[in-house]
């Protein structure tokens, strides 16, 4: 049994709920891969939030003992790394590549 929504959910932006509706609307996607649709937005929602306030704040910051990278740039690359793989996963191009990872001994 499958249930598709073709409205994203709220708590996304804008540009990210229109990409998710447009991916929808694209693609069938089963239950469990509109799960991982929205774990990838959420992560690229994470990483555009970081970019605001890197762009707004600046890179570094003062710390105790000097200038520092800004607490925004670990949020940056902690999102995209996952927001990548989830694309991998959901493989939209159709087209399965090697898997990169290593099998089990």
């Amino acid at each position: 049994m499958t249930t598709r929504t073709d409205r994203a959910p709220t708590p996304l932006r804008a540009a990210t709920r229109g990409w998710y509706e447009s991916v929808l609307g694209d693609y069938d996607l089963e239950p469990h891969d509109q799960r991982l649709l929205q774990a990838a937005c959420e992560a690229r929602d994470r990483l555009q939030e970081a970019r605001e306030v890197l762009r707004k704040e600046g890179t570094y910051v003062e710390g105790r003992y000097g200038p520092r990278a800004h607490p925004a740039v670990a949020v940056e690359r902690d999102s995209r790394v996952p927001f990548a793989r989830l694309l991998r996963e959901l493989d939209l191009n159709g087209e399965p590549g090697p898997d990169p990872r290593l099998p089990r001994r």
